[in-house]
């Protein structure tokens, strides 16, 4: 599963942290690998993010690694999402990255783009990635270099809970058709029918900055466009038009309710604990809120703008592995990279854990190794992928904070802090400066 993420680091402390990877700009050339492999045992540093359960499970496929290659030894650095980039940053301006690093799609920019990345296309002897779809595999391009390849796909999409739409005598909509109003009437209704057991339609809409690209999308444009038209104030404006009406109507909650539920763990959260029929996430997530749920939740297609319009959804890569430029041992990187993307001795142990494995044969390898949760992500990507419109580029390096600074908007809009007119001039204002 994809591990949501925690409350960001503040904005200051990640602005300063960046600011140190950006002279690396003045100081590392862009590959630095060198010649060839130091002979004799290595050793890796990997640095990954994520729960004891993620940590364990690589381990245990680090631990296969390392007995069908003895000459290598794997250390893995593990941290919690918001440490995590704070000393990656002060890792890499430091020159003491890790040889292998666990790399998301906000940061992958920043670091690749200054050099910090090898371009993988220098170890591909020992890293093929032929097997993965080429629209999934060019996520990991920054200025035409690949330095991430993809370990799974998200898809952004709802995730729905059937018991509690029967509760509230509402039927199953038909996600092949409906439209973003379908879904507020329907949560409309499920908070009236429920909301005296505390329990409402949708759980929470119009902070996130994967919303606000869904709904970009939709309407024909980009948030980070590499061609065609960028967001209009047209476009955020109707997007912080319909998270406040969402309120009003009561289907979703108070901003009160929504920031305390947003900034609640996972399991205790009103989705995971049954008090909600709708939760917007990226799909493999749905893992984590079904096991503490204990309800076998459902999946559907993003609503559409307009009756018989397509969702464009798109595939996300849920996470990269990247090797660090400086690395003195880029082969040995390469093969631990090859074998937990592809080796069954990794991703039977590692199945859906970062997402939907990228690459279609391992899907049809894990796939009997599911539980019933797990399985509904996969049917659920596979169902979809011929839908699929081309993924948009990468977070641009200088926007890394975006999700930060738009979260921080779009709360203040559904607290009446600011109108959705002052809310839409300050993000076209933030993409403007970031772009």
């Amino acid at each position: 599963m994809t591990v949501p993420h925690p409350r960001p680091t503040p904005r200051p402390v990640r602005r300063a942290l960046l600011a140190a990877v950006a002279a690396l700009g003045l100081l590392v050339p862009a590959a630095c690998s060198g010649g060839g492999e130091p002979e004799g045992p290595v050793t890796l540093r990997v640095s990954t993010w994520g729960n004891d359960s993620r940590l364990k499970l690589t381990e245990q496929a680090v631990d296969a690694f390392e007995a069908a290659n003895p000459d290598v030894t794997v250390v893995v650095e593990n941290s919690e999402w918001g440490s995590y980039w704070d000393k990656l940053a002060t890792q890499t301006a430091g020159n003491n990255s890790p040889d292998v690093i666990q790399m998301d799609e906000a940061y992958i920019a920043a670091y690749g783009s200054r050099g910090a990345l090898l371009d993988l296309a220098e170890v591909s002897e020992q890293l093929d990635l032929s097997a993965m779809d080429a629209t999934v595999r060019d996520t990991g391009l920054v200025e035409e270099a690949l330095v991430g390849a993809p370990i799974g796909v998200g898809n952004f999409s709802v995730a729905v809970n059937p018991d509690v739409l029967e509760r509230a005598g509402v039927e199953m909509p038909d996600d092949t058709t409906w439209t973003w109003q379908d879904l507020a009437e329907i949560s409309a209704t499920v908070s009236e029918e429920l909301g005296s057991e505390g329990v409402y339609g949708l759980d929470g809409f119009g902070s996130g900055a994967a919303e606000l690209g869904a709904w970009t999308r939709q309407r024909g444009e980009e948030v980070w466009p590499t061609t065609g038209p960028g967001v209009s104030e047209a476009t955020v404006r109707s997007f912080f038009d319909y998270s406040t009406g969402l309120v009003e109507s009561g289907a979703t909650p108070p901003a009160e309710v929504q920031v305390e539920n947003a900034n609640l763990p996972l399991d205790a959260s009103m989705f995971a604990t049954n008090r909600a029929a709708f939760h917007l996430l990226f799909h493999t997530q749905i893992s984590a809120f079904g096991a503490a749920s204990g309800t076998q939740l459902e999946l559907l297609r993003l609503p559409a703008q307009a009756p018989g319009e397509s969702p464009r959804m798109v595939n996300k890569a849920s996470m990269y592995w990247s090797i660090a430029s400086r690395t003195e041992h880029p082969e040995a990187a390469a093969r631990l990279i090859d074998f937990l993307l592809t080796d069954p001795a990794a991703t039977t142990v590692l199945t859906t854990e970062r997402g939907i494995p990228a690459i279609p044969e391992v899907q049809e390898e894990i796939s009997s190794l599911l539980d019933p949760q797990a399985q509904v992500s996969l049917d659920f990507t596979q169902a979809i992928t011929p839908e699929l419109v081309p993924p948009p580029q990468v977070t641009p390096a200088a926007a890394s904070g975006f999700s930060d600074e738009f979260n921080l908007i779009g709360t203040d809009v559904l607290f009446g802090r600011a109108t959705p007119a002052d809310g839409t001039a300050r993000v076209l204002s933030a993409v403007q400066s970031m772009a």
